[in-house]
């Protein structure tokens, strides 16, 4: 009989990519060079106490998503640029949404892509310019929508991803 062992999900196994492109035509370059895009899951509880019963019961009626940033700024790098200039350009509005497709590599599916999970973000700056080595830029990515559940392949180099058609 088989063994099955537990094995310890790395951080780098969920990868995340922003689309530079348009709806018609996505291009989900890898998110590089971030220290930081963790989640914030921020949950909108619903809680009362009912006359009978002596604590409250709570239930969660939504969730409110979002990603923590910070990266170097690099330049030739399109995923930086299409935020830096969101944040130097002021831009708000639905100009100020972007598209992030986190692919989890720990969760092959079995015609050899992976489980995949896109939704739309607004760019919530927060600081820059903050380190004396590199030139930083941090804030949230907040959800502007529904999260989708997809599979995607990645390129052999990694630095693109591609959601598979149903």
């Amino acid at each position: 009989m088989a063994e099955n062992k537990e094995k310890l999900v790395k951080r780098s196994a969920k990868i995340a990519f922003l689309n530079i492109g348009n709806t018609e035509a996505p291009n989900y370059q890898r998110m590089k060079k971030f220290t930081d895009l963790s989640n914030s899951r921020n949950p909108i509880e619903y809680n009362r106490q009912y006359v009978d019963e002596d604590g409250e019961d709570t239930d969660i009626v939504g969730i409110s998503l979002e990603k923590g940033f910070a990266f170097d700024e690099y330049s030739n790098n399109p995923v930086h640029k299409k935020i830096v200039d969101i944040i130097e350009d002021e831009v708000v509005g639905t100009d100020a949404i972007v598209d992030i497709l986190v692919v989890d590599t720990s969760r092959p599916t079995e015609d050899g892509a992976y489980e995949a999970r896109r939704r739309d973000y607004a760019v919530v700056p927060d600081s820059d310019g903050d380190d004396t080595n590199a030139y930083t830029y941090s804030g949230s990515f907040k959800k502007n929508g529904p999260f989708e559940k997809v599979t995607a392949t990645i390129s052999e180099d990694g630095l693109t991803a591609t959601i598979k058609k149903e």
